[in-house]
């Protein structure tokens, strides 16, 4: 029995890395977009689905373990961004954002001896209002192409906001952790 991040984003592993538990990371064998189709449910929604299927899917590979799946995504009224993948897709998505407020919905799902247990972390975001060039700088500085809202607040996407509101900072980076804390600690792991 082991401790199994159904992750392989090296922003969640530098996290769980945090708690000082061993454990290894594995591919998800889920496929994200066709679930992220399913808009009805809500940024929150979708994100509680997005963990639980990753983690689902990796239940017959590691039936003893305990596995923890994440997934975040931003809702800027009604509208969910996604990953941007490309540098264009980046400046689009900060354009939208600039001056404006919007959620990042970061789920947890935690499975283990045939229980699941979600949670949902709410963060509100208020991004400065920024010109086309500071945008420029800031893709060109973090290449944040990996991250739904194309920033990354552990880097220099600090500097692109005015105000963050959150019970828990760790969840904008993709893993809430004072929630995880309490579902391990749950199911009998010791932190610290």
């Amino acid at each position: 029995m082991g401790l199994v991040l159904a992750s392989t984003s090296p922003y969640r592993k530098v996290l769980l890395d945090r708690l000082g538990l061993p454990f290894t990371q594995a591919s998800p064998k889920c496929d994200e977009e066709a679930f992220k189709t399913q808009r009805s449910l809500g940024a929150a929604g979708l994100a509680r689905l997005l963990a639980t299927e990753k983690v689902n899917s990796l239940i017959s590979q590691h039936p003893l373990d305990t596995i923890i799946g994440g997934d975040q995504v931003v809702d800027l009224d009604g509208m969910i961004l996604g990953k941007p993948t490309t540098v264009h897709a980046a400046i689009d998505q900060l354009i939208e954002l600039s001056g404006r407020s919007h959620r990042l919905a970061t789920a947890v799902a935690v499975w283990d001896e045939g229980r699941l247990n979600t949670h949902v972390d709410i963060t509100t975001l208020t991004m400065r209002t920024l010109e086309l060039s500071a945008i420029r700088r800031y893709v060109e500085a973090d290449q944040p192409l990996d991250c739904a809202g194309s920033y990354k607040l552990e880097s220099r996407g600090i500097a692109l906001f005015e105000r963050i509101e959150t019970a828990d900072y760790t969840a904008i980076i993709g893993l809430p952790l004072m929630a995880l804390t309490s579902m391990l600690r749950g199911v009998g792991y010791v932190i610290p």
